[in-house]
């Protein structure tokens, strides 16, 4: 998935993380570690500064892409993540999973 700005691409992995790639070139930049499972879906905050992924493990983790750092952890979820995605405003997160739950995160 393209950031924002299209300087990166970000996509989940099932080897436990996520990968950052350059959006120009294509060319692998980094993997995001964190997760103990599966990870299944990327997105970016509109200013493309965030990234949040979502987990088999069934937790949110949201990404710093400067420091390529884990920003901060979301567990809650009772089961897997299966999609995860910011407002329009960069302010909120949405998650749902296998647990048939919406969450609703607020920064």
């Amino acid at each position: 998935m393209f950031s924002p700005d299209t300087r990166y691409i970000a996509s989940a992995s099932f080897d436990k993380s996520v990968k950052l790639w350059c959006g120009r070139t294509g060319k692998f930049i980094a993997s995001l570690r964190g997760h103990v499972n599966a990870v299944y879906q990327v997105s970016w905050s509109a200013d493309s500064r965030l990234l949040v992924s979502g987990s088999a493990d069934s937790t949110l983790k949201v990404w710093e892409i400067r420091s390529r750092r884990l920003h901060f952890d979301l567990p809650g979820h009772g089961d897997e993540v299966y999609t995860v995605d910011w407002s329009p405003e960069g302010t909120k997160v949405v998650s749902g999973g296998k647990d048939k739950v919406l969450k609703l995160w607020r920064q």
